[in-house]
């Protein structure tokens, strides 16, 4: 088939530019449309590249591939497991799904961007046939830290599609799929992608009244509100969602004193008092509230989502605290399920073990923090706590974490470096680098994987690259032990020093208060003697420790502009998603010599079905169908939609034959008519083969009317 997008042989060999790179066991360049109209939907700067048709494996293998070439997108490898079975063949299924795990090895240890594997949905008389491939391929990826996989599953149960496949089009040009279906993978595909290249956020903060319940318990008492399916549902929603991660937090205009008995008076909730990490709950405007929680939690407001069923309250939320994501619920209560499931703010591409436990985290957090305020003093504190700081190389499974740290540790980050699991992955395997990860426990519980040091020989020197510790464990000496491991390693290599780069950014000022503690920056770049830093000790008394804080983020955030609700509400349904795409990518008429209206009622109709696929305004019935912008898969999903809805079955013979246009088709759809109708009519169909347009049409108008006029008599 001709190419259509950019494709990978059109690429210089090496490409700086974030794309969405994609390769299939079929012809997926139908995708294009609906992905550009992601794209610019979510504020990326990505382009748009297909690899050759059907080169799968070479693409997952080939190190100057379009996978390959793509340093900073997303990979899509889509997968039907009967494309190997394609004209008649008896491929070894298990060893071919075998080998493609084996590919998907190499991949991930390969390229520079992760991967998302699409497993994509067969014919139906092939339904349940290949759910055992389906199996090894993702237990097979299971592990691999760069490696997503999108299930048919996962798509039907959040887009689901009445008509998935189109035979003819599969037949003609190995386009398996319809328009709406394609729709509805790209957007899966395309939501996935945000999932994994955006910063998660970290707290959904929730109002109460119409919210969690219907009713207002201050009015109605709390025995009186009503935990309807609408938010029982929603609770539920919010339950799994801190299972995954997510913090919850109260912020309500109420009496703290209501709230705390409607949560006693229904225990049949799915969300308990416990559940939330933090409750404000008072008749303090919401903006209020919610910085004072990030405050109380040592989390900016950029990483908060506020859900209240008021409008107006989520007006005024956001125009206190910009930063906020404030989401307003659906005035009709039964609409509130399938908008939650659709508000992508909340898609978390992988869940780490950290993320589960980050609500018990919080809560050990609360008992540490009553402790100090117990303590009479620091050094008393910290002999209490009983700290172990383990410093050791990351597990394999532990890459996930080390990329969500850097990409949501701010204030003791050296570098304010934010990389993917890909990017960390290829920086240790080509770049000549080195990881460290910290793990500290104290005597209420583990504080997870907190600290990251990543680094490289350089001459006299070991050069740091990253230097970040979670706030959770700062200011506990934990920074000091990380200091002194780099200065024993760099004495162990015989380097003379440890150099830290310093980049200054909105909220790492502690990260600087500590460096200066050891020394002076020269040009950005603090230089340690080796045999120093690895002499490193905190000494409480020798100054308070670096302040953690909750610095309110400028007006102007790092995250790309989203409207998740908009998204939510209007952008759910497939067919709905390839109207809007199709509406956004309507183009100008072309210049034509001349228009020629439709003479014809299947001209007409002929004629809409072109400009809708070609979004155009118009179409003439002599302008050509490739002047226009048509391109062979157009024409596979035009004869497909012809053989649909009118019976007729063209070959794509009747596309490059000559010239293609409205009113060529019309006279060839006429003719297989007839030819279809049988009978002895070969001298007829010769006699009209050499008619005109007109003359076809006049004889067949004439018929037409001798039928109707011998019918009357």
């Amino acid at each position: 088939m001709p190419p259509y997008g950019r494709r990978s042989d059109d690429l210089p060999e090496k490409t700086a530019q974030p794309a969405i790179a994609v390769s299939a066991t079929f012809t997926a360049e139908a995708l294009q449309p609906a992905l550009a109209f992601w794209v610019k939907e979510l504020g990326l700067e990505w382009e748009i590249r297909f690899a050759p048709y059907n080169q799968l494996f070479q693409q997952l293998l080939d190190p100057s591939g379009v996978f390959a070439r793509n340093r900073s997108g997303l990979n899509v490898a889509l997968v039907r497991f009967e494309d190997w079975l394609r004209n008649g063949g008896s491929a070894d299924l298990e060893g071919n799904a075998r080998r493609l795990v084996d590919a998907l090895h190499s991949a991930a240890a390969s390229f520079a961007s992760p991967l998302l594997v699409a497993l994509c949905p067969p014919t139906p008389e092939h339904k349940g046939a290949f759910a055992a491939l389906e199996n090894l391929v993702r237990v097979g990826v299971t592990g691999l830290a760069t490696v997503h996989l999108l299930t048919p599953d996962e798509v039907n149960a959040v887009y689901p599609v009445d008509e998935i496949h189109d035979p003819h089009a599969d037949e003609l040009g190995h386009l398996p799929y319809t328009p709406v279906f394609f729709a509805a993978l790209a957007t899966a595909i395309a939501r996935k992608a945000h999932a994994i290249v955006s910063p998660p956020y970290k707290v959904a903060a929730l109002d109460c009244d119409e919210t969690l319940w219907a009713g207002i318990c201050g009015e109605d008492g709390p025995e009186g509100v009503v935990i309807d399916p609408p938010r029982f549902v929603l609770q539920q929603f919010f339950a799994q969602r801190r299972s995954e991660g997510l913090l919850l937090a109260l912020c309500s205009k109420n009496n703290d004193e209501d709230v705390a008995d409607t949560f006693h008076a229904h225990p049949e909730m799915p969300l308990a008092l416990d559940d939330f990490a933090a409750r404000h709950v008072n008749w303090e405007p919401k903006s209020a509230n919610l910085a004072a929680i990030a405050e109380e939690l040592g989390l900016g407001l950029d990483s908060f989502v506020l859900v209240d069923d008021d409008a107006k309250e989520c007006t005024e939320a956001q125009a206190g605290c910009p930063e906020v994501l404030a989401l307003a619920l659906p005035e009709h209560a039964e609409e509130i399920p399938e908008f939650l499931r659709h508000v992508w703010a909340f898609d978390r591409a992988r869940v780490t073990e950290e993320d589960r436990r980050r609500s018990e985290m919080y809560a050990q957090q609360a008992e540490r923090t009553r402790l100090e305020r117990s303590s009479p003093s620091l050094e008393s504190f910290l002999v209490s706590l009983r700290l172990e700081v383990r410093i050791a190389a990351p597990k394999p499974e532990q890459f996930a974490r080390v990329a969500q740290l850097t990409a949501r540790t701010n204030q003791m980050n050296a570098t304010g470096l934010r990389r993917s699991e890909a990017e960390i992955q290829e920086l240790l395997r080509s770049g000549g680098a080195e990881c460290l990860v910290v793990e500290v426990t104290d005597r209420f519980g583990s504080y997870g994987l907190t600290g990251v040091m990543i680094f490289r020989n350089d001459r006299q020197a070991l050069a740091v690259d990253t230097f970040l510790l979670s706030c959770r464990a700062l200011g506990r000496g934990v920074e000091h032990r990380m200091v002194a491991r780099l200065g024993e390693i760099a004495l162990e290599r015989g380097l003379a020093r440890v150099d830290v780069p310093f980049v200054s950014g909105r909220r790492n000022r502690p990260a600087q208060l500590f460096l200066e503690s050891l020394g002076k920056p020269e040009d950005g770049v603090f230089h340690l003697q080796a045999a120093w830093a690895a002499q490193v000790r905190y000494r409480p008394s020798a100054g308070a420790p670096p302040r953690i804080v909750a610095e309110k983020p400028a007006a102007q955030v790092s995250r790309k502009p989203v409207d998740y609700a908009r998204i939510a509400r209007d952008l759910r349904d497939p067919a709905e998603i390839l109207r809007q795409v199709e509406a956004s990518t309507l183009r100008a008429a072309p210049a034509r010599a001349a228009y020629v209206a439709p003479r014809s009622s299947l001209e007409r109709e002929l004629v809409e079905m072109w400009a809708a696929l070609l979004n155009l305004p118009a179409v003439g019935v002599h302008d050509s169908f490739f002047d226009l912008g048509g391109h062979s898969l157009l024409a596979v999903q035009l004869l497909s939609r012809v053989r649909r809805i009118y019976g007729v079955e063209l070959s794509l013979e009747v596309v490059y034959s000559g010239e293609f246009t409205v009113a060529e088709l019309a006279k060839a759809m006429e003719l297989k008519e007839i030819e279809q109708a049988g009978g002895d009519c070969q001298e007829i169909l010769a006699e009209l083969e050499s008619l005109s347009d007109e003359e076809v049409r006049a004889l067949l108008a004439g018929e037409q009317d001798a039928a109707q006029s011998g019918s009357s008599s």
